[in-house]
């Protein structure tokens, strides 16, 4: 059944979310097995699309963190909108992300460290959730405090600032606008601030510094969710602009990456923008077959996911799910012979949707 009427919720937004959060609580998994298992070429090079490149480069399971803060910035026009009809002012907003970011860096340390008390040269501070925090909550303040036009200059002052600032610096022993792991400024910055330990040693991922462009990652995601927002456009056409975008995203992208290589592990400028473009058109796909065309029943598996997406992923910290998956599905997975894995796999996946089915029917989400 159609729609044609603008909707409060973005049910895709739930479902793209979902989407993406099902690769992380082990969809990846469920590929890798099946390449292993069956050797075929097929899977192997979709396999192999759900690993990291070592440095330069863009694999699909690049775009699993940068999409979920995009998606973040989607839904700030919409709770931004609903807290001003509640009577809050723009100053009780920001401190509301200000304290949601921050609640985001706790929880990105605890699932690096646990809940176990280290020393701090143990301990690794840079995260995936703290980084979308940290990200989140500057996009939010801009987006507060500026007008749409206010809003594209910043997105574009922190790419391209960003930008000078790995041209013209440099780790010590190094030239000037070096990208290696080694000589770049920023991971060298990051070295020289961080407390802790980095994840790969020299270098962060999630480092202090990259998260500047990321805000710019937000920042699209807010100008998405302004034009999905906008009741001067009719839905199919904001599909359209959606999907224009991401086409122009990836082209700029693209061509930025000649000169300033596509890099999530710095989340380079030429990064953001081919991300950027991604996460529009899947954006654009989803909206367009969710909220326009009224087709949500295949989106139930994902939007049961995303409606508790930090739960899943904060959960391993508490659950040993591949006990639980054990202790269910040991003889299903026994009876699986050879695929053993690919059943183990599945019923991972299972077990977890299933808690997170209780949850939804429970009305218990996680709110930050």
């Amino acid at each position: 059944m159609a729609s044609s009427a603008p909707t409060q919720r973005l049910y895709s937004l739930d479902a793209l979310r979902g989407f993406d959060m099902f690769w992380i609580m082990g969809g990846e998994e469920i590929i890798h097995s099946i390449a292993k298992v069956t050797g075929s070429s097929f899977f192997e090079g979709w396999a192999n699309q759900l690993t990291h490149p070592a440095w330069h480069g863009f694999r699909f399971y690049d775009l699993i963190f940068p999409l979920f803060l995009f998606m973040a910035g989607v839904a700030t026009p919409y709770s931004t909108e609903r807290e001003l009809e509640k009577g809050k002012t723009r100053q009780q907003i920001m401190m509301k992300a200000i304290r949601r970011g921050l609640i985001l860096v706790l929880f990105g340390i605890i699932a690096n460290n646990g809940l176990e008390l280290k020393p701090i040269a143990e301990m690794r501070f840079g995260s995936v959730l703290g980084r979308i925090g940290l990200a989140y909550m500057f996009a939010n303040i801009i987006y507060l405090y500026t007008k749409e036009r206010g809003q594209i200059i910043w997105f574009w002052a922190l790419l391209l600032g960003y930008w000078g600032l790995i041209l013209i610096g440099h780790a010590p022993g190094y030239a000037a606008g070096d990208l290696t792991m080694e000589g770049n400024i920023m991971s060298y910055i990051d070295r020289s601030i961080m407390p802790g330990h980095l994840y790969l040693g020299i270098h962060d991922p999630e480092g202090v510094m990259s998260t500047i462009p990321a805000i710019s990652t937000a920042l699209l995601g807010i100008y998405a969710g302004r034009l999905l927002k906008n009741t001067s456009f009719s839905m199919p056409r904001k599909a359209a602009l959606l999907e224009i975008m991401g086409v122009s995203a990836l082209v700029l992208g693209g061509l930025w990456n000649f000169v300033f290589p596509i890099n999530k592990n710095l989340w380079t400028s030429s990064f953001t923008l081919w991300v950027g473009g991604w996460s529009l058109i899947l954006l654009g796909i989803f909206y367009y077959i969710i909220d326009i065309k009224g087709y949500r029943k295949w989106a139930f598996f994902f939007s049961v996911i995303g409606m508790n997406s930090i739960l899943i992923y904060m959960s391993p910290n508490f659950i040993n799910w591949s006990f639980t998956t054990e202790a269910l599905f040991k003889w299903l997975i026994q009876l699986s012979g050879d695929l053993g894995s690919v059943t183990f796999a599945i019923c991972f996946v299972g077990v977890e949707w299933l808690f997170l089915y209780f949850m939804y029917r429970q009305k218990l989400f996680l709110r930050v």
